[in-house]
């Protein structure tokens, strides 16, 4: 190794992005399904957007919050899969300093904010199913952007010791990230100072996170799932959960990949490292590219919406 990447020093003008270490002879080709599942991304979000603005009668609730998941995959996918992509077709390994602590703010910052997101779509699946008549009254505009202000509001002010914490460390042993972004965990590793803080606050966070979203996702739907099985026949009852399909798979797509990819990066230290960044890229690509899928497939006020759009224009 060289002296360039051993000597001290507090901030490195760069970091060196390997990609993912052990399969750098097939990046070319593992290119191929991330740039496939990006354009997929892309186009299903903006799609989704695209539909809600065009369409007043889906101005509501469930639309709002449908647009913030995803006005927050695009944010999301398109923080790491450009630089992921160059490291794969034009070997552009190096990433400044900087530009590495901001895409580690953006990666974890918007993470956050989609897992809030989720636990509003429950509120308002809550709302619409145990109490029908009052859910214009209460979840009106003013009341959904004052939820979607805090989540961000959350996201931002949980994950911005990140980046400070990550800027105050010296860092003497080597500035090549094994990886294809600048993970939390990645960066904080190559410090030479005591990482226990960082690594404490990582922890605070993806459980806290986590726990706490998951705990109200939980108990919106037992509340949900109490109303539903009050209701008289069975299929009043698979209508009326039917309209909460879309966010039960979006919700396990997104919690199952990124506790399963938090889970084998702090406590995996057996499992491959080439498998570690592919399980964490799966977990930032995977749920942005599905969720406008999921959300066009399962919910008919979209899908009529897009036949309809693609109707017209064949007619």
């Amino acid at each position: 190794m060289s002296d360039s990447n051993t000597t001290h020093f507090t901030n490195p003008s760069t970091f060196i992005l390997l990609g993912i270490p052990g399969l750098e002879a097939a990046h070319v080709w593992i290119s191929i399904p991330f740039c496939a599942m990006y354009a997929i991304a892309i186009m299903g979000n903006f799609t989704i957007l695209f539909i809600v603005k065009r369409e007043t009668s889906l101005h509501g609730p469930m639309y709002y919050f449908l647009c913030m998941l995803a006005v927050t995959d695009l944010v999301l996918c398109t923080s790491i899969l450009p630089k992921t992509l160059s490291i794969f077709w034009f070997n552009s390994r190096e990433i400044d300093f900087s530009a590495c602590l901001t895409q580690l703010y953006f990666i974890h910052c918007f993470s956050v904010i989609e897992s809030g997101i989720f636990v509003a779509m429950g509120l308002d699946r809550y709302v619409a199913i145990c109490h029908p008549l009052r859910h214009s009254a209460i979840l009106t505009n003013p009341v959904v952007a004052k939820i979607g202000l805090a989540m961000v509001l959350r996201g931002g002010m949980l994950v911005m010791p990140h980046p400070f914490l990550a800027r105050w460390r010296p860092y003497c042993r080597t500035n090549i990230i094994s990886h294809t972004l600048c993970e939390h965990m990645a960066v904080v590793k190559l410090a030479c100072s005591d990482t226990r803080i960082s690594s404490y606050y990582g922890l605070f966070v993806v459980f806290c996170v986590l726990g706490l979203d998951v705990f109200f996702i939980t108990m919106s739907y037992t509340q949900i799932l109490r109303a539903i099985f009050i209701l008289p026949t069975k299929d009043a009852r698979l209508k009326t959960f039917g309209t909460c399909a879309s966010h039960l798979c979006a919700i396990l797509a997104f919690y199952v990949s990124t506790i399963f990819s938090s889970l084998t990066y702090r406590f995996g230290q057996n499992v491959a490292q080439h498998f570690h960044v592919l399980i964490a890229n799966v977990y930032l690509l995977v749920p942005p590219m599905l969720n406008p899928i999921i959300y066009g497939v399962r919910t008919k006020q979209i899908r009529d919406r897009l036949l309809h759009l693609f109707t017209h224009k064949g007619t």
